[in-house]
């Protein structure tokens, strides 16, 4: 008898784990927790960078004939994780303090992108007519430029500095905003409680702010995500060219463009900020996908 009840308590234990893997899965599926936890790692790592990094990211050790490989190697050493570079200097942490200098990249340039795209794509969608095609006129023409031609001009002509890449990406960046936010403008001024605030004798400013501008704001987020990838991607590889951020700053197309003559011998000078760059682009533009998914009712999904 006891064997009996024992088979029978057992059941519904082992139904419940049944029960349990199918709605972790679907957890899983539904809600990005790979790309959000390198978000989180990324956000900490930018905003803590000085308590975190475990030395100087500009101090190197020069009294090394080489760079030191990672700890896992047989000449490697436990008081540099990731190993050094040729200057000696460790890789982990100016890979660390590069996540600052890549973040603060794209939020100055997405805040003032976002901004001044958001007004003009507002302006040209609800204003329509020759507003509208002189607006979208202007932005085909900076999407027209090729960009990484250009900024090696403004470098050769002003000099490589921080403030210039800021710039450059910043003159460049709000394209993107203005078009998505004129599409959903010119659905959103044909809505009947924006047709009523007109009636109503409502100013054009303020139906902008109280009544389109909600309207846009999900795009907004959708679009501010998948542009940071894209910042730091392009960032990287002016800092590769050249005309990124000025060296000894650590950024991390900068490490990989110092890194590239030793790849054959020193691969970890380059393997591990190329790979800081491809997790960050992968993980924004996952999260893009999927807050674009979410805030759409036809793509949401329900699986």
């Amino acid at each position: 008898m006891a064997s009996v009840s024992s088979v029978a308590d057992a059941i519904p234990i082992r139904t419940a784990e049944r029960r349990s893997i199918p709605a972790a899965w679907k957890f899983i599926r539904r809600w990005p927790l790979v790309p959000g936890a390198i978000i989180v790692v990324l956000a900490i790592s930018a905003i803590f960078a000085p308590l975190i990094a475990p030395h100087d990211p500009l101090r190197g050790d020069l009294l090394n004939a080489s760079a030191l490989p990672p700890v896992w190697e047989s000449e490697g050493s436990t008081k540099y994780l990731l190993g050094t570079d040729i200057q000696g200097r460790d890789v982990l942490s100016r890979i660390i303090h590069g996540a600052r200098v890549s973040m603060t990249i794209a939020a100055v340039v997405l805040i003032s992108g976002g901004i001044f795209g958001t007004i003009l794509g507002m302006v040209a969608g609800y204003y329509g007519g020759q507003v509208d095609e002189v607006l979208m006129r202007i932005v085909d023409f900076t999407l027209a430029i090729p960009f990484i031609l250009i900024a090696l001009v403004v470098v050769i002509v002003f000099g490589q500095s921080f403030v210039v890449l800021i710039v450059l990406l910043s003159v460049f960046g709000w394209g993107a905003f203005a078009r998505q936010v004129r599409a959903e403008t010119l659905s959103l001024r044909t809505r009947e409680y924006v047709l009523q605030a007109r009636i109503l004798g409502a100013s054009t400013r303020l139906i902008l702010r109280k009544h389109i501008l909600p309207g846009v704001t999900n795009t907004i987020i959708v679009i501010a995500t998948l542009r940071v990838g894209q910042l730091i991607l392009t960032e990287s590889i002016l800092s590769f060219l050249g005309a990124g951020v000025q060296p000894p700053t650590p950024a991390w197309g900068l490490m990989v463009a110092q890194g590239r003559s030793y790849i054959a011998v020193e691969w970890w000078i380059t393997f591990f900020p190329g790979m800081a760059i491809f997790l960050t682009v992968f993980a924004m533009n996952f999260m893009g996908d999927w807050l674009r998914d979410y805030y759409d009712p036809r793509l949401r999904q329900t699986v």
